[in-house]
């Protein structure tokens, strides 16, 4: 069982940025300083590819609404990543099976992408760009520093990254109003496209160049479709 803690936070850290995960953890096995980690994710290609997507995630996870768009795009990538690691590293110690592995770590990854998606949903109602800066950075640093910190003392990093993982939680819990809101807002704005692809409305009032329809009149068009 000692692989297990590992397997925990990895899989903690895969929820928030699966490709950093891959990443590091790729450097640590190449350059000698873990003898944990499996080969296949060592591999030059493997870490490459890792990187390019890292760079990727990096510069989406800061942009308002891309990043709650990234996220809904990563709901199975990174449950998918956390198990795929977590059975890699129990395949390479041999102290527990590779299906439990991939279990925790999936589902561990699954819990951590929650929390991510959750607050980034409420950081998104906030009318500056700032926050969303801020917040990326502040889980890239910690993606980074929990998975340092897991290599040289697995077993209190577990302990990190279980405390993160329900303060994550909880906070969510207080956030629900918020992301109440932002899916409010992305149902509106979708609705605004959707109207906006249908220029009938406008044209058959006469006012093509004017102001946009009033709801009332949108609403009656609607009736008539």
């Amino acid at each position: 069982m000692s692989v297990l803690p590992l397997v925990f936070t990895s899989g903690w850290a895969s929820g928030i940025n699966a490709y950093a995960v891959v990443l590091l953890l790729g450097v640590f096995g190449a350059t000698g300083l873990s003898d944990d980690v499996p080969a296949s994710l060592q591999r030059p290609e493997v870490m490459a590819v890792a990187g390019l997507l890292f760079l990727c995630e990096a510069v989406a996870d800061k942009i308002p609404y891309v990043d709650s768009a990234w996220d809904t795009v990563h709901t199975v990538v990174r449950p998918a990543a956390g198990a795929w690691v977590g059975a890699l590293l129990a395949g390479q110690s041999g102290s527990l099976s590779d299906l439990a592995a991939g279990a925790l770590g999936g589902s561990t990854a699954l819990a951590s992408h929650a929390v991510k998606a959750g607050t980034r949903m409420a950081v998104n109602t906030s009318p500056e760009p700032f926050s969303n800066v801020v917040v990326s950075l502040a889980e890239d640093l910690g993606v980074a520093g929990i998975v340092t910190f897991a290599i040289f003392h697995p077993v209190a990093a577990s302990v990190v990254a279980g405390a993160l993982l329900l303060a994550g939680v909880l906070v969510l819990f207080f956030l629900v109003s918020r992301i109440r809101r932002f899916l409010r807002r992305r149902g509106q704005r979708r609705e605004e496209r959707r109207l906006g692809r249908h220029p009938w409305p406008v044209a058959a009032t006469g006012l093509t160049a004017c102001a946009p329809v009033a709801a009332d009149k949108v609403a009656a068009w609607q009736g008539l479709r």
